[in-house]
């Protein structure tokens, strides 16, 4: 279904997203910090110089799913709602009940052999050391913006081929 409501906007690289992580990664550590092996910043936001929608993405990295009832229940004492894996297998997605007052953030918890943490790592640090695939990618999302501006999921069907070519000569290549 499409999203209407929501408007997509890509705003210039700011280096204060980096310290909105660190935040709730310390935030994040308070409650689970013993039961994860990492707190990922993943997603455009965790690209320096990459303009992106203001809204970080954090992989919680587990060793396994047998630690996964103590996180949600963890989790749960601080507020945060287990949603499932919104369709993703091999991340679970989770969502504060109330306002926090940190930087709109979507929170996932991964395997750490999961496909989708793997995926998002491997992407974040192409772009991070290739700096004309980082400017490709910044006029793609740009286009896309200006094309679907209130279409969040054609957007992000549209984003799909490009990440693919990455993941292809990074995690998937021969």
């Amino acid at each position: 279904m499409v999203n209407k409501t929501k408007e997509v906007r890509i705003v210039p690289y700011d280096p204060a997203w980096k310290t909105a992580f660190e935040s709730m990664r310390a935030e994040l550590e308070r409650h689970i910090g013993d039961l994860v092996l990492a707190i990922e910043h993943v997603g455009s936001t965790s690209v320096e110089g990459l303009g992106a929608k203001p809204i970080l993405d954090i992989d919680v990295v587990m060793d396994s799913y047998e630690v996964f009832p103590a996180i949600v229940e963890r989790l749960g004492k601080a507020g945060f709602r287990h949603e499932g894996n919104l369709g993703v297998e091999g991340r679970e997605a989770f969502k504060r009940t109330y306002e926090d007052g940190f930087m709109a953030y979507h929170l996932y918890v991964c395997p750490k052999d999961g496909r989708g943490y793997l995926e998002h790592i491997a992407f974040r640090d192409y772009l991070r050391a290739h700096p004309a695939a980082r400017e490709r990618y910044q006029r793609l999302k740009e286009d896309l913006a200006a094309e679907f501006r209130y279409d969040r999921d054609t957007y992000c069907e549209r984003k799909t081929g490009f990440v693919r070519d990455i993941l292809n000569k990074t995690l998937y290549k021969d």
